[in-house]
């Protein structure tokens, strides 16, 4: 251990002395020693020179050289071979050298000489500043001897800091004295001798002897001492022991200004100035309040920073004599007095002070109190000048531009102003008040204060009767621009209300408590309604307060309960006698201001801006379910289209500018037309937000330009607007679940920048990461650079259309050369570079061929989960066949095909994949492989597919099933109401009766299969159950036989052939009864199919996929092929058909041609549409876990319906699902979804946190969920929204078809 030495010594107490002073400023500029030892403490923290310092080197020199053996020797301890047991990663091997370091002999040694050194020169460094000071004092001494007059300098001014003034000490007896010389019967010579004194002396002398409660009361009579001088040199004093003294001292000083305040307001009343009459700031008496004001005010304001550190008490008494000075009102006479209140208005006009002491929870509860037990006047004032400032609005209206003018220009310095008149102080009065009461409603116990009971007013003033009053006087005061706010404009009356208001909306049991209310909902909507009807409303300024309006709409209605309040409300607004909800007269006014149809708006020149925020207001409510299912009716989405197209056919028209010829558009016209348009777009683009929006926006013709604009705030990374609190994620993956969704976000270079990224991330790195410093080899079978990308492309390529409109009819070039430059650009390109990975070249071609081709299998397996998307990819690309082939290639024999299969990542995805892909069935039917491996000899115990059939151990073996008593209950209410089957009744009969056997057994085999038939067969035969026209079809087989399949299709009945003979449901000879029945339905509906001409593949060669419903019905009825068609020809007259046979309604002639031509089926638009919006309702949790994970519910359940919950559900509870619909009704299949995702609640929650949310839901069946456990649930839905769903499904067809 290294000893210092004397010129060591000397050297750091050269060095300390550098470093004190180099923090000099710092240290100075602290209001006490505690903080001033605060700031050295954090100087690390806060001085970005630190370790720039001498001393600091010097120090850091003197522990390297000390610690550093024993450093190096822990370290390589615990690298050696006992790292192990501290855990992994590097900030761990730090903490545990550290700790081991701190706790060594030489560290401790080190410690202790360090600290024996630095006293020793600290020590001596406080010598050598006495030695100084007493040579300073002497000399100060001598200076004053030589002065004739033999006064003291004032050095003692409020600005000064007790860090940086000399003082000589101060003995008790010389306080005494001057105690003595203060007392207000002295000569006034005596005292301004004393208090000259006592300004010199040090304050700590001062406020620690035992006289100062008397010299503090004899200080407190200065102050209200006739000379001025006097008087000011006492606050100088008081300032300056502000600055440098604890709080307890500070709080005695404090409160004695405030009594000294209160006592002379309350005996010396001062009048209010009355009519052109003002008050003069340097007239003495108000002077002297005024610097007294000042002081207490300034105090006020940053003693918030460090009275927590002291007892409660002292805050208390602070805070208590603060609310009794400002709570003084005179009650007596006519004449109206001048108060405290109107002086720290004057000087703390937006109520500072009091924003401070309500921040934190510890000032705030104390001053609550007091204002509930005894300081309530103080608010009861305030309300009262709010009302009096409203009250008076046309009076003082006219000069109150001027006023905020003159107020927000005032100088603050030697030439301020001094004047100010009757109308300014209530002005500023009105202010305070009004920044006091909205910083008061914002907390609960503040709101508890009110109602409040004021003069002249019968009622007491409630929350909503304040929030109305500022409403109003926001109406009547002008605002001079609509633009910018300016300094001056933050006192405008119009701004100050409009910050309350916003205040109460952020906070969701403010705006419940006050602005979720009747009155003031009407009180925002009175001037919309009077130009509706054709009158010009009472506004100051009629384009900004309609823009307020619209900023205070659009945040009510961007919480649960505001939308709530404005879209089913109907006893807000009365219009023509008839009682219609906020919403309503919000979307009218929208229209009219889109359409210009305002006759009042044709003499004003209204900005497209006015319009920007009320269709703003409409897209908080119809970028939702509910808000839009209320909006739907009066076409927004057409008006907004219109707009646009017109706004954009007038930029498109700007000529090309001719040099000399005058310019056919401004430039800011141009700007403002680019902007209105882009606005327009952002809008339109919103509607996308929902399902049913997003074939709304389809059938605008816009949805290219929306998602093209997107794409570019996107790539800005932009928020989608100010009240939406997540990105784009959601909207992109609601419209790639349709074919023109995803053709629109691959021609705006969306799909292509997601793949770039990808590539990117997985081949080419990061090209800021130093060769020194090599990328981690990645643990996860995914690397977390890549997630990202990963979900994103698993939320594009969800749905099947997508594949089918990226992929299909591309067969894969398969290079005999890539190049290594060559980057991936689409789906097809990380297709043939990741996923089909057939050949050498492909291999070298990748950089990182495990990790990217990892990443591709398991994509491939997230893809291959919908069954329509794996049987594109396997008809085109033979996925099965090569990774069978590359599983037998990846033995310890390659050459000859033998020896044991070599365990790796790549093998076990592989190994995955195949029986995810060759195994059918539900949680109880299959097994899944795992992914991880597993300790111990034998790390995969679970066989390796390398050759169909699988092994059995992956196929579970099915139980038989016997008919149970309830089956036999049905059967023998199928046989006995033979007769009765025609009747009205007999379907009412059927539900109980299915509904009994459901909650306390299941149905299985040919009783639900009877069942089904009888139920179709009654609804087919009754024309009120009819929903769909018959349609002629005549079975026959001959003609049907010539048609082909397609691949796709052939390979949808092995599938199907597969499942149904592992169910024992089918025979072996079953394919050509399966195939027929397919061509029949194919035959069938495309009579029903109207011709569109488009280029997307969604409308080619028919239904793109398997008719998996038809395929369902076909194992119902155990591969009776009559039956089985028969069933389909009823069942597609009935609504249910629509909805659980998708292809039905492909391109169908039922369906507005606008739909037909849309490539969104009902399934989409209307079914996963009230998914969602029942989802927000009744599961929110589980909503905004969706939300959160840029997924949506319509996603999964629209895979899950569309291959009618194949691979998701067993066998029964398919068939129990196909039941459900067709006997209770099609909006049975809404409830299915939304008891299924509440079934997995759990799990969804869990899988957001670990952010694979999307993946979890496509891969993994729904265990343990039973549709009987949940029809009661179902039912419940049933009760409450039926009437709402099944009324928009039957909605689907044209009117004039109904």
């Amino acid at each position: 251990m290294s000893q210092f030495s004397a010129e060591d010594e000397a050297e750091l107490q050269c060095l300390l002395r550098e470093l004190l002073k180099s923090v000099k400023d710092k240290i100075s500029g602290a209001p006490s020693v505690e903080c001033a030892e605060e700031i050295l403490l954090h100087l690390e923290e806060t001085d970005k020179n630190f370790h720039n310092y001498e001393f600091v080197k010097c120090l850091r020199e003197y522990v390297e050289s000390s610690l550093g053996a024993v450093i190096e020797e822990e370290t390589e301890n615990f690298t050696k071979g006992g790292g192990h047991a501290i855990g992994s990663g590097q900030d761990t091997l730090v903490h545990a050298v550290t700790k081991k370091t701190r706790e060594s002999t030489q560290c401790k040694q080190m410690m202790q000489m360090l600290k024996q050194t630095m006293m020793v020169v600290v020590e001596s460094l406080i010598n050598k500043f006495e030695e100084d000071q007493l040579k300073k004092e002497e000399m100060h001494r001598k200076s004053q001897h030589e002065q004739s007059s033999g006064h003291y300098t004032d050095n003692c001014s409020d600005s000064d800091s007790s860090f940086n003034q000399s003082y000589a000490f101060i003995k008790h007896e010389q306080l005494q004295v001057i105690a003595e010389k203060l007392d207000p019967s002295r000569p006034r010579e005596v005292r301004w001798e004393a208090l000259q004194s006592l300004c010199y002396a040090p304050p700590s002398d001062v406020l620690s002897c035992e006289i100062w409660t008397g010299l503090r009361r004899n200080l407190t009579n200065a102050l209200t001492d006739p000379d001025p001088e006097l008087s000011d040199k006492v606050l100088r004093f008081f300032a300056k022991t502000f600055s440098s003294s604890p709080l307890n001292v500070t709080k005695d000083i404090y409160t004695s200004i405030a009594k000294s305040l209160e006592a002379h307001f309350l005996y010396h009343k001062l009048n209010f100035p009355s009519g052109s009459t003002g008050i003069d700031a340097n007239r003495p008496d108000l002077a002297r309040l005024l610097k007294q004001m000042r002081l207490i005010n300034d105090f006020q304001k940053e003693v918030t920073t460090f009275w927590i550190r002291h007892p409660e008490k002292y805050m208390e008494e602070i805070i208590e004599s603060t609310l009794s000075l400002l709570a003084l009102h005179s009650e007596h006479g006519t004449e109206k007095s001048l108060e405290p209140i109107h002086l720290i208005s004057l000087l703390d006009i937006k109520a500072t002070w009091f924003k401070k002491w309500m921040h934190g929870y510890y000032s705030r509860t104390v001053v609550l109190r007091l204002l509930e037990r005894k300081y309530k006047s103080l608010i009861v004032n305030a309300v009262q000048q709010c009302i009096y400032y409203f009250d008076s609005c046309d009076s003082i209206r006219e000069g109150t531009l001027e006023i905020i003018h003159s107020l927000a220009h005032q100088q603050i310095g030697p030439v301020q102003r001094t004047q100010y008149s009757s109308k300014e102080l209530e002005f500023v009065y009105f202010v305070h008040s009004l920044c006091v009461l909205g910083r008061l409603v914002m907390y609960t116990n503040g709101r508890k204060l009110f109602p409040i009971k004021v003069k002249k007013r019968r009622d007491p003033v409630t929350l909503t009767d304040l929030v109305v009053i500022l409403i109003s006087i926001m109406y009547q005061h002008p605002k001079p621009s609509c633009g910018e706010t300016t300094h001056t404009d933050s006192l405008s009356p119009t701004n100050l209300v409009m910050e309350v208001l916003r205040t109460l909306c952020d906070r969701t049991e403010c705006a419940v408590e006050c602005l979720y209310q009747i009155p003031v909902i009407e009180t925002l909507l009175a001037p919309i309604i009077t130009l509706l009807k054709g009158k010009l409303p009472k506004l100051n300024s009629l384009e900004c307060a309609l823009t307020h309006i619209a900023d205070i709409l659009a945040r009510i209605a961007t919480s649960e309960q505001g939308l709530s309040l404005l879209l089913y409300d109907r006893n807000l607004v009365w219009a023509e006698g008839e009682s219609i909800s906020a919403t309503h007269v919000i979307v009218q006014f929208t229209q009219r201001l889109l359409a210009k149809e305002l006759h009042v708006f044709s003499e004003l020149e209204i900005s497209s801006a006015l319009s920007g925020a009320f269709i703003f207001v409409c897209r908080q409510m119809y970028n939702t379910c509910e808000g839009l299912q209320v909006l739907w009716p009066y076409s927004l989405h057409e008006c907004i289209a219109k707009a646009w197209r017109k706004t954009s056919s007038l930029s498109e028209r700007v000529p090309t500018p001719v040099p000399g010829a005058p310019p056919a558009l401004a430039s800011q016209e141009l700007q403002n037309a680019v902007a209105w348009e882009e606005m327009l777009l952002d809008n339109l683009l919103n509607f996308a937000a929902t399902p049913k929006g997003l074939l709304l926006l389809q059938q605008t013709g816009a949805i290219n330009e929306c998602v093209t604009y997107m794409f570019s705030r996107f790539t800005k990374k932009l928020q989608v607007s100010r009240c939406e609190k997540f990105g784009y994620g959601v909207m992109v993956t609601q419209v790639a679940a349709t074919a023109p969704g995803i053709v629109a976000l691959q021609n705006s270079g969306f799909v292509q920048a997601i793949v770039v990224e990808l590539w990117s991330a997985l081949e080419c790195g990061r090209e800021d990461v130093r060769v020194v410093h090599p990328k981690s080899t990645p643990m996860d079978p995914i690397d977390r650079s890549c997630l990202k990308s990963f979900l994103s492309l698993v939320n594009i390529l969800s749905s099947p259309h997508a594949v089918w409109e990226l992929l299909a009819h591309q067969a894969l070039p398969n290079k005999t050369e890539y190049n290594l430059r060559e980057m991936a650009t689409s789906v097809f390109d990380l297709m043939d570079r990741l996923i089909i990975i057939n050949s050498e070249a492909k291999i070298h071609s990748l950089f990182n061929y495990e990790q990217s081709h990892t990443f591709g299998l398991r994509l491939l397996s997230v893809l291959c989960c919908n069954l329509d998307t794996y049987l594109l990819l396997e008809s085109q690309y033979n996925l099965c066949e090569l990774l069978l082939q590359s599983q037998r290639d990846n033995v310890t024999e390659p050459s000859t095909g033998e020896g044991e299969f070599i365990i790796d990542g790549l093998s076990v995805e592989r190994n995955h994949i195949l029986v995810r892909i060759g195994a059918v069935g539900g949680p109880s039917e299959r097994t899944l492989p795992p992914r991880a491996l597993q300790k111990g000899n034998d790390p995969y115990p679970w066989p390796m597919v390398s050759t169909y059939p699988l092994p059995k151990y992956y196929i579970i073996d099915m139980p038989k099933t016997f008919c149970t008593k309830q089956e036999s209950e049905i059967c023998a209410f199928l046989a006995s109401s033979k007769e009765t089957e025609r009747d009205a009744s007999w379907m009412d009969d059927c539900r109980r009766q299915f509904c009994k056997t459901m909650t306390t057994n299941t149905l299985n085999g040919y009783v639900l299969a009877d069942l089904l038939e009888r139920v179709v067969l009654h609804l087919s035969s009754s024309p009120n159950d009819c929903f769909f026209p018959p349609a002629e079809y005549k079975v026959v087989d001959h003609s049907v036989k010539t048609r082909s399949l397609t691949s796709v299709e052939q390979l949808g009945v092995g599938i199907s052939l597969r499942y149904g003979k592992f169910l024992k449901l089918l025979r072996e000879d079953s394919e050509q009864d399966l195939c027929l029945l397919l061509k029949h339905c194919h035959e069938f509906l495309s009579q029903q199919r109207v011709n569109v001409n488009s280029e997307l593949s969604h409308f080619k060669s028919g239904y793109p996929g398997q008719d998996w419903f038809a395929s369902t019905v076909f194992l119902l009825m155990h591969g009776d092929l009559g039956r089985s068609l028969s069933l389909l020809l009823r069942f597609s007259r009935l609504l249910p058909s629509a909805f659980l046979w998708l292809p039905r309604l492909h391109s169908s002639v039922h369906l507005p041609i606008e739909i037909a031509k849309s490539g969104i089926h009902p399934v989409y638009s209307c079914t996963a549409h009230y998914v969602e919006m029942l989802l927000k309702a009744e599961v929110p949790l589980v909503f905004s876990a969706f939300r959160m994970s840029g997924f949506t519910p319509s996603q999964i359940c629209i895979q899950w319906l569309g291959q009618c919950f194949w691979n998701y559900l067993d066998w029964p509870e398919i068939c129990h699902y196909v039941a459900t619909c067709v006997i209770m009704g099609p909006d049975y299949q809404v409830y299915m979804c939304i008891a299924a995702l509440g079934h997995l609640q759990q799990d969804i929650l869990q899988h957001t946190q670990t952010q694979d949310l999307q993946v979890f839901l496509k891969e993994e069946p729904i265990h343990g969920f039973r549709v009987s456990n949940y029809l009661e649930y179902m039912k419940g839905l049933e009760h409450n929204y039926r009437s709402m769903v099944l009324s928009d499904m039957r909605s689907i067809l044209p009117r004039s078809s109904l």
